[in-house]
């Protein structure tokens, strides 16, 4: 396929360097992917840009949970965008909602403005809206540049028929991202019905921590979280992706 687009998600240097290996055309940075991502510090993003000049997308998201966000977190994420500008990231990930489950205008509109000259994408938020035709309207009515979506449901293969209308309605004005269980099998099997050319992707693989002591019964975080598990992206699973879309 020519004019593809292998975004691949990380949080950490060592999960960023094995997708640069794996052939990634972009990096989606985040902090903790375990909770689904939240804005990564900016020392992530200088570490990272030590050893890779990939381009880089960096998801601004002040907390875990919904996608409404009140004054104080609306202020967070404009000045988050201006630091990440500043420091050279190539564009910003994230999405607004109002409580009936449309997309935040007046909200993205201030941020918009915050991130002229970097690219846009609007993130998941858009498969939790109510209504995904209006907010693909209201996205194209923003200037945002591209959507990551897995069709409003779990996985991409089970939003198919959807990101395949999204595809079409598209009319190339914006990019669909495809994203949720991406891995080169999926690709295989849905490029033929939806033709997206944009896959969003962590490829990632559990490491088991370098503990050999492990105090059992102290929890951190989330009961059901391990923390002697460790997330990390696989370059092997990566270019697997890769080679697919070349191939298509």
């Amino acid at each position: 396929m020519k004019n593809y687009i292998l975004e691949v998600c990380v949080d950490s240097v060592t999960s960023a360097l094995a997708a640069r290996r794996g052939g990634a055309d972009r990096l989606e940075l985040c902090g903790n992917l375990v909770i689904g991502g939240t804005t990564p510090s900016i020392s992530l993003f200088q570490e990272i840009r030590k050893y890779t000049d990939i381009p880089v997308h960096v998801l601004i998201r002040p907390r875990f949970g919904d996608f409404c966000y009140n004054e104080y977190e609306f202020n967070i994420m404009r000045e988050e965008i201006k630091m990440f500008l500043q420091a050279g990231a190539q564009g910003v990930v994230l999405g607004i909602l109002k409580p009936d489950g449309t997309i935040n205008m007046e909200q993205m509109k201030g941020i918009m403005e915050e991130a002229e000259g970097m690219s846009v994408t609007f993130h998941r938020a858009f498969d939790v809206c109510k209504d995904p035709y209006q907010a693909l309207k209201s996205a194209k009515e923003l200037g945002i540049n591209a959507i990551l979506t897995s069709g409003q449901k779990d996985t991409c293969i089970a939003g198919k028929e959807l990101l395949k209308e999204l595809v079409e309605l598209s009319h190339d004005e914006l990019e669909i991202l495809v994203g949720s269980g991406v891995e080169a099998g999926v690709i295989k099997e849905i490029y033929p019905l939806i033709h997206a050319r944009a896959y969003h992707m962590s490829g990632k693989i559990t490491i088991d921590s370098q503990m050999s002591y492990r105090k059992a019964g102290v929890n951190m975080g989330l009961p059901q979280l391990n923390e002697y598990e460790i997330w990390q992206s696989d370059e092997n699973k990566i270019q697997e992706a890769k080679q697919v879309l070349e191939n298509l």
